[in-house]
């Protein structure tokens, strides 16, 4: 596969450090942009039926945008994603205290978590397959997690039309780790006009976790979809069932939820998404347990975009491969701890393909 990289400033800290911004350019019009910052997905251009690429992920023109508020654009998170109930949790029969920034609970790392650092670029590969590798260290008691933890992530293209991104990290004391990215997708292009309610997807799991009203999961076993307007085990229209009376659609204005995936060895399909407008088609692959759906409804018009475009409800949607929601605390969930001598590693592939119309 030819391939070409592109490396130059976007940015630049408060304290004058330079962001850099990072192109790893593919075949046919396909391209993924990097910042440094957060090890952000910054733009993902894609081309539609006709050939003609457009960027379909949301965020900023400008690294400014990204420094005025945190919104977790194509980001990458930790140390652990999604939540963790009460902002705290017990390791080896110790209390761990977090910070607390979702309501009473924990999200996406903290106050201070991976998205809003500035991560080192270790190396930069042109030839093969193009590719981009970041690290970050993450100090002992750093929003309150125990353990230094040395995180590295690749972004790569692995295929024409093909972005892999892998998640590695060891600690020098028990810990739990539990990364993602946080990219917003809307296939039809992030400056259409069009919302992903249209967007056909297929999720192939036969649970979810229902949550309570700050988004912890309940007690108990999974919740079966069936039935319920959660069920995507065949592609269905995302806004066909979102507005149906359902308690847990309430709860989450929409959908944001969990997904326990098949168990599994490797990299496996966690979710298809096609926007039937455009032809794209979005294939997630991941070795993760979980598929957090986000429907983005929270979205509310007060952030200016790309192309200086207000950002509104159901303008684009995440599909974030992950542990499972306050693992540290459910011992009935697959684990999330880490050890010494341990490796984490994890891995997510978004591919690429168009369908007919």
């Amino acid at each position: 596969m030819k391939g070409r990289v592109e490396r130059a400033p976007f940015g630049a800290m408060p304290d004058g450090t330079s962001v850099e911004r990072i192109v790893l350019r593919g075949d046919q019009g396909f391209e993924a942009a990097i910042i440094a910052y957060g090890a952000s997905v910054q733009s993902l251009k894609v081309p539609d039926r006709a050939g003609h690429s457009d960027d379909i992920v949301l965020g900023h023109d400008g690294f400014d945008g990204y420094l005025a508020r945190r919104q977790y654009f194509g980001a990458t998170v930790g140390r652990f994603a999604n939540r963790i109930a009460g902002a705290r949790f017990a390791i080896d029969g110790t209390q761990v205290t977090l910070d607390a920034n979702n309501g009473p609970n924990a999200l996406h790392g903290g106050l201070e978590g991976f998205d809003r650092k500035l991560w080192r670029i270790e190396s930069v590969v042109e030839q093969g397959e193009p590719a981009v590798v970041l690290t970050h260290v993450s100090a002992d008691g750093e929003c309150g997690y125990p353990g230094r933890l040395d995180v590295r992530v690749i972004y790569r293209l692995t295929g024409p039309m093909e972005l892999s991104m892998t998640y590695e990290a060891t600690t020098d004391r028990p810990t739990v780790v539990n990364m993602t990215n946080h990219t917003f997708f809307n296939l039809s292009g992030a400056t259409s006009g069009q919302s992903i309610l249209d967007h056909r997807l297929m999720v192939p799991a036969d649970h979810f976790l229902a949550v309570d009203a700050t988004a912890i999961p309940l007690p108990g076993p999974p919740a079966s979809v069936e039935g319920t307007p959660f069920d995507f085990r065949q592609s269905t229209a995302i806004g066909a069932r979102i507005r149906d009376n359902h308690e847990q659609v309430r709860l989450g204005r929409g959908y944001d939820h969990n997904y326990c995936l098949p168990a599994g060895d490797g990299v496996r399909l966690a979710a298809r998404l096609e926007a039937p407008q455009t032809g794209r088609v979005l294939e997630l692959l991941t070795d993760q347990p979980g598929l957090q759906f986000y429907s983005g409804n929270f979205l509310d018009g007060s952030t200016s975009g790309r192309g200086g475009r207000l950002y509104r409800q159901s303008d684009a949607l995440c599909l974030e491969p992950h542990a499972w929601p306050d693992a540290p605390n459910r011992p009935d969930f697959p684990s999330a701890r880490l050890d010494p001598g341990q490796v984490y590693r994890r891995t997510i592939v978004y591919r690429f393909t168009t369908a007919a119309s």
